[in-house]
């Protein structure tokens, strides 16, 4: 689908605001009509693009991460990811954030995919990377606000950890579905039997 400026179902911005600002996000204040007259307001969450990488060793292993989250008081395990630098291309920043958050650097990078994640309540888009030929090759470089802890895994290992509930991190489930989709020639799609 493509971004219809004529659509009857679109809604008018009459007026725009950040309400609050922090570092990493900012909320935005909109006033809006609705297709039918209506005026109202919405708010959302505003995000910088960014990058998920999905990384492999060239033995086939996954060069994962384990990092606090506030936000959900706990551990996550999930790919490095981050933020896009001013003048930064994203396979710079995928390169980037995979040597930063892991210590790790790609033989090469490739684009898998790009998503919105959360339409009804962010702008955030994420682009995923597939990372191949990674190997060490340093110390990482963690932000001050950086929990993390490296962890080599299998592909078989996350997807199990997916099957059980116990990997829950939505960008890294998101990543990697899409690489297993992506490297399947012929999918059986229909409903349950």
């Amino acid at each position: 689908m493509t971004e219809e400026t004529g659509d009857p179902l679109r809604w008018q911005t009459t007026a725009r605001e950040n309400a609050y600002e922090c570092p990493g996000f900012s909320i935005v204040h909109e006033d809006v009509r609705l297709p039918d007259g209506t005026e109202t307001d919405f708010d959302y969450l505003h995000d910088q693009p960014s990058v998920v990488v999905v990384p492999f060793t060239p033995d086939g292993g996954l060069v994962t991460i384990e990092e606090w989250r506030q936000a959900v008081k706990r551990m996550t395990w999930s790919f490095p990811a981050g933020g896009i630098e001013p003048g930064e291309g994203l396979p710079g920043a995928a390169e980037r954030e995979l040597r930063e958050e892991t210590g790790y650097e790609a033989g090469s990078v490739s684009h898998l995919a790009t998503f919105e994640p959360a339409t009804g309540i962010a702008d955030a888009t994420f682009h995923y990377f597939l990372a191949t030929g990674c190997e060490p090759s340093g110390d990482q470089e963690l932000d001050d606000d950086e929990s993390i802890r490296v962890e080599l895994t299998s592909l078989g290992a996350m997807f199990d950890a997916l099957a059980a509930g116990e990997l829950r991190d939505g960008r890294t489930a998101l990543g990697l579905l899409t690489y297993a989709f992506q490297q399947t020639d012929q999918l059986a799609i229909g409903p349950p039997a």
